[in-house]
């Protein structure tokens, strides 16, 4: 059976696309009778309003129509910005050699939050340079990673 993630994604990718924009990802929080869907689409030339307006009005037409999420939810659409999180593995290789702060779903040495430089991508798992250790992450251990933006 499907993860709400899983079927907000499929629900959310294809409109995405079918708007000439990049998917880059979703983020579901439900925290008692609040629940927030944030959608993250990129494009080549920048994320305009008018982008975000558009995924917007088409996400909220779908969900209506699906009916994923029970009761009432607060829809964002937004660039993934300097921060940018990272979702997937080809989103990990994509940024090898950059700075990323992450935490683990569950405490790895004792702690459950790393930042350092993506060294690699070996199949399913993110090798990261933390000071002068390397540690290596398998994906699904990752809750959440964002790039460490440089000004």
């Amino acid at each position: 059976m499907a993860s709400k993630l899983e079927i907000l994604e499929g629900l959310v990718k294809p409109v995405t696309e079918g708007l000439a924009l990049e998917f880059w990802g979703v983020e579901y929080v439900s925290q008692g009778r609040h629940t927030l869907l944030r959608i993250f689409i990129d494009a080549a030339d920048g994320v305009t309003l008018e982008h975000c307006e558009a995924v917007s009005r088409q996400v909220s037409a779908v969900l209506d129509v699906e009916d994923p999420i029970a009761g009432e939810y607060t829809l964002e659409v937004s660039s993934p910005g300097m921060d940018r999180p990272l979702f997937t593995i080809e989103q990990f290789k994509a940024y090898v050699g950059q700075a990323v702060s992450l935490r683990l779903r569950v405490p790895y040495d004792g702690r459950r939050k790393f930042t350092g430089v993506i060294k690699d991508v070996e199949v399913d798992d993110v090798v990261l340079l933390v000071e002068d250790h390397e540690y290596l992450f398998p994906i699904d251990s990752i809750d959440k990673a964002n790039i460490v933006p440089r000004f």
